[in-house]
């Protein structure tokens, strides 16, 4: 427990999924509000246990760049969050606690417990453009159920202009057990990409000269870096979608762009209004459809040990480096839905505690999507083809050769099948568990078998 003190009064910014200090509407909120404010991110261990290793590893790094730009003022305290607050109030005579607003389910029910604890809590901004719930069809205030018209509403809403830049953030200096930095550190092997608010802002701008111009045509080829590579800034909260929003034009990979940050918040805001879609089907009709349980092909899934090449090489960049190119995500989603038969909960946790950007909502809906069981207006039956996906979006094979070493020897016309090679499998790349033309039949079959029913 921390000593009480006393003190003018002040306010405690609590850090959660923004660990930035522009464009932070909350962060200016606690500073017009307080003579100082007590900055801090608390360890939730319920938060930590479902996180993988370099998830954590991570948002290690996150919160020294974070503390760094408060400098040195972060206090890092593991604990029961209410205790924590109620503790951080009363040794600085804090009179209120300012936070981003949060809208999935647990963190909205946390903030909610923290309220009937009797803590002051006040809401400024979320994580998000537009936040969950205010985007409804003008006819009967309905939420939207389809992405392309929850897009078209939600740029007629608009948002607002990024939040200015605090030119000085007076922070109180944290005592020395207020520093309980996690030494959290990757497994072997593993690369992730740099964390904190710099390097958000520095993949921005390299994404804006490099690559932005040409997002529609290039963001599906695996092989190029063509996407923006934000997805756990944005988790993380090191970079607001504002701040992206307001430097795009009006050109087709602008719009493009725009409408990939605008997925996100659809996602947000149909969990927002279906909560127990986090981990169940939204569409029910599909819990009845008859499922395999997993087996060693899920291990081989999950090891990129398929024997098919594009989704090989997709899983293993997931275990290295805790991110997967957005269109081999659903590659290898489709994959264990449609050809080994599995739910889509199966993968979506393998997802959860990898991904470094895991959302839950993106998470979850992003695999419903592809399983055919979400607010998708396409029905189950597209079903990917690992091969053909691989030809069209890593025509040369470049994405394939990075992660899957035992086919470099291969030609781009033999890469994709292995199993037409000659010498395809001389360095023991494994042969395939399944036969995507039989397990695509078999999909099919077994969607009919619940319409029939």
């Amino acid at each position: 427990m921390i000593e009480s003190a006393m003190a003018s009064p002040r306010s405690i910014m609590w850090f959660r999924r923004d660990l930035r200090i522009s464009d932070h509407p909350a962060l200016l909120a606690a500073i017009e509000a307080g003579s100082e404010i007590v900055p801090v991110f608390i360890l939730d261990k319920a938060l930590i246990k479902t996180a993988g290793t370099k998830r954590l590893a991570y948002l290690r790094e996150s919160l020294h760049s974070l503390d760094k730009s408060l400098d040195g003022g972060l206090h890092v305290i593991s604990g029961n969050y209410i205790e924590v607050l109620k503790d951080l109030m009363q040794k600085y005579d804090a009179t209120s606690v300012h936070i981003s607003a949060e809208y999935e389910p647990y963190g909205a029910a946390r903030d909610q417990k923290c309220e009937e604890a009797g803590i002051p809590i006040v809401r400024t901004g979320s994580p998000y453009a537009v936040a969950p719930g205010r985007v409804r069809k003008p006819s009967d205030g309905t939420p939207y159920r389809v992405y392309t018209p929850f897009y078209k509403a939600w740029c007629v809403h608009g948002w607002r202009k990024p939040a200015v830049t605090p030119q000085e953030i007076p922070a109180i200096k944290p005592v020395s057990f207020a520093r309980e930095f996690p030494e959290w550190k990757l497994p072997g092997g593993a690369q992730i990409t740099p964390a904190g608010e710099t390097s958000a802002l520095e993949r921005f701008r390299y994404f804006q000269k490099n690559a932005l111009d040409a997002y529609d045509e290039d963001r599906n080829f695996s092989g190029k870096d063509g996407t923006s590579k934000l997805s756990a800034p944005l988790k993380w909260g090191e970079i607001h979608p504002r701040t992206l929003l307001a430097e795009l034009g009006e050109s087709k990979a602008h719009d493009v762009f725009r409408k990939e940050i605008a997925w996100r918040e659809f996602y947000a805001d149909v969990l927002f209004h279906n909560p127990h879609t986090d981990n169940d089907y939204y569409a029910p009709k599909f819990a009845d459809m008859r499922y395999n349980k997993p087996d060693e092909k899920f291990q081989a899934w999950c090891e990129g040990k398929t024997g098919y090449p594009f989704v090989d090489a997709a899983m293993r960049q997931l275990l290295l480096e805790g991110w997967m190119h957005n269109r081999t995500r659903m590659v290898v989603a489709s994959f264990l839905v449609k050809d080994l038969h599995l739910e889509w909960q199966h993968g979506a946790n393998f997802f959860m505690e990898h991904l470094v950007d895991f959302d839950v909502a993106s998470n979850s809906h992003g695999w419903q999507w592809t399983a055919g069981c979400g607010t998708d207006a396409s029905p189950y039956y597209r079903i990917f083809n690992p091969i053909e996906q691989g030809k069209r979006f890593d025509p040369n094979g470049d994405y394939i050769r990075r992660y899957v070493p035992e086919l470099l020897h291969l030609s781009a016309e033999e890469i994709h099948e292995p199993w037409l090679s000659n010498n395809g499998y001389k360095n023991q790349y494994p042969q395939k568990i399944v036969d995507h033309a039989t397990e695509r039949l078999e999909s099919l079959a077994r969607l009919q078998e619940i319409k029939t029913t």
